[in-house]
């Protein structure tokens, strides 16, 4: 009984860690709306080169960039 007690809690903080991982991934997404504008141009001017765009934004990484062009302004359906 004490086993299965012990596997629902760690289930339970396995589950508040996602949730957290979750907001910190949401949290590196909002883009202010200079950092948009100019991945717009960026993107515009030299395509899907996303380690040369976060060169140009200071604190940005080419995974973060990519991830927030994907979602914000992907064109698959």
């Amino acid at each position: 009984m004490a086993e299965s007690e012990y596997s629902s809690s760690e289930n339970a903080s396995m589950d508040s860690d996602s949730i957290e991982d979750q907001s910190k991934q949401d949290l590196e997404l909002r883009f202010s709306e200079d950092e948009e504008t100019l991945v717009i141009r960026m993107f515009n001017l030299v395509g899907e080169r996303w380690g040369l765009i976060a060169g140009r934004i200071p604190g940005r990484t080419a995974e973060e960039i990519e991830k927030y062009w994907n979602t914000r302004y992907s064109t698959s359906q």
